[in-house]
């Protein structure tokens, strides 16, 4: 395994959980800050579909918290690895 590679792994899902945290956070606001008419979707015009499922957003969020965290967790084995690679070489 190239180091290079792990961490541009690292990086890069840290760069995919930002956006899921991202687009998450954007349906919680979505969702809580929906007018009042919209919550009873008999009468209202507001497609089901439409309005994102708090709950789910909540765990996409929690999804990629956990992304994050083990994402910088590669980034720090790299690094770790790295620096062993020095000390050898050395």
């Amino acid at each position: 395994m190239e180091i290079q590679s792990a961490f541009n792994s690292g990086v890069q899902g840290l760069q995919r959980a930002n956006e899921e945290a991202n687009k998450a956070a954007e349906n919680i606001v979505a969702e809580t800050t929906a007018p009042n008419e919209a919550v009873n979707l008999e009468t209202s015009n507001i497609d089901e579909k439409s309005i994102p499922d708090l709950n789910q957003s909540i765990v996409d969020l929690k999804v990629a918290e956990f992304q994050a965290k083990a994402s910088a967790q590669v980034i720090q084995s790299a690094d770790e690895s790295l620096g062993t690679l020095i000390d050898v070489t050395v």
